[in-house]
């Protein structure tokens, strides 16, 4: 299947080409403005299917709206009818299609004639109205205020909001993708009213979008991940504020706790799923000695030899693993079991903790106690 997509070096159509290019079954035919009007002749002689990504929503002289949204969007209707192509055809239009500006209204003229080309040759027409779209590629200081807002947050530059309360119907670039997708296996979502539409619809107001982005800002600090529930708007806007960081700034320092016997840093929190630390045993050191009534871990030594003591509080009988980082094996550290950490070699013992809350040093649930059987002051 041969599939143009026009505006290709645009937001939409890159992000469609990025997953139209992992399919065997499927070539691609770009064309961006400039290119030479012969190609686009060869392209529609051939195209299976189009994709009319092109438009113009910022341009420099008002008239460039209907050259850019209407006059195009009919010329390749006629190359197609030229030829004898009745392919399916994909128009991107705009929820602003139906106000009285002159961006709606180029954009409506282009659904008109459009609709008005499928009946006469009896091709499939795919018109869908946009709402606003977000995600990675999406050009700041443009026409989406989300990629602006991300990029000035990500810079630590000023935003400017102008109704923290004015909502928002937003689509995120993948899901608008998959759709898209969907259109080309002959399965668009298509409403009463004869216009396709993306299925999955988020609204947010600006205020909590921003709230959002400066939140995970914090979370580099404050080491709390965001909720990435799958579907949720959250996980979708976090996945598009990553993309926008500066080149230099991918990397941030996490707070390394350092003394004689090694080290332990924290490094992701959440409020319902805990922290995973990591520690640093020296070689002959011991860590732990220590039992919890709620608090429960998962230990996963990564690198270097060890051993990890259990002793059920109460009891005498003392429970050996021993652990490498050679044979990776998860160490459930269970309620009410005493339990120390021994590096045994002559590396550091490098460990991957797990814990099921936060670290409260108001509520540590830590209770000191020997695994062999003597109270001391905890050593970890």
């Amino acid at each position: 299947m041969k599939v143009l997509v026009t505006g290709a070096a645009g937001f939409i159509a890159s992000n469609l080409i990025s997953e139209l290019e992992k399919r065997e079954d499927v070539t691609v035919l770009p064309f961006e403005h400039g290119d030479d009007d012969a190609l686009l002749d060869k392209y529609c002689q051939e195209c299976d299917f189009v994709f009319n990504l092109a438009g113009v929503n910022r341009p420099e002289h008002e008239e460039e709206f209907m050259e850019g949204n209407y006059a195009f969007a009919l010329s390749l209707a006629g190359i197609l009818e030229k030829h004898g192509n009745k392919c399916p055809f994909m128009f991107a239009s705009s929820i602003q299609a139906t106000m009285e500006n002159s961006y709606g209204r180029s954009k409506k003229a282009g659904e008109d004639a459009l609709f008005a080309y499928g009946k006469r040759v009896g091709a499939e027409v795919y018109i869908y109205r946009f709402p606003n779209v977000f995600g990675k590629w999406c050009k700041p200081n443009y026409n989406s205020v989300v990629a602006t807002f991300c990029h000035n947050i990500a810079r630590g530059l000023p935003i400017q909001v102008n109704n923290r309360g004015t909502v928002m119907n937003l689509v995120y670039i993948d899901d608008l993708v998959q759709e898209l997708i969907s259109a080309l296996d002959g399965h668009p979502h298509v409403g009463l009213d004869g216009y396709c539409f993306v299925d999955t619809i988020h609204m947010a107001s600006l205020g909590e979008i921003v709230n959002m982005l400066y939140s995970f800002k914090e979370s580099r600090k404050n080491l709390l991940v965001p909720d990435l529930t799958e579907g949720t708007f959250e996980k979708k806007l976090y996945s598009t504020y990553l993309s926008y960081l500066p080149t230099d700034s991918f990397a941030y320092p996490l707070q390394m706790h350092v003394d004689e016997r090694g080290s332990f840093t924290e490094f992701l929190k959440s409020a319902d799923r805990g922290q995973i630390s990591v520690n640093i045993t020296k070689p002959g050191i011991v860590k732990g000695n220590h039992w919890h009534h709620t608090k429960n871990e998962k230990f996963l030594v990564v690198s270097g030899k060890g051993k990890l003591l259990f002793r059920r509080h109460g009891d005498d009988e003392v429970v050996e693993y021993h652990v490498s980082g050679d044979k990776l094996e998860v160490l459930d550290i269970p309620t009410g079991y005493i339990h120390a950490l021994i590096n045994e070699g002559d590396t550091d013992l490098v460990t991957l903790m797990w814990c099921n809350e936060c670290f409260n040093p108001n509520k540590s649930d830590t209770i000191h106690e020997d695994v062999e059987g003597t109270k001391e002051k905890e050593n970890g």
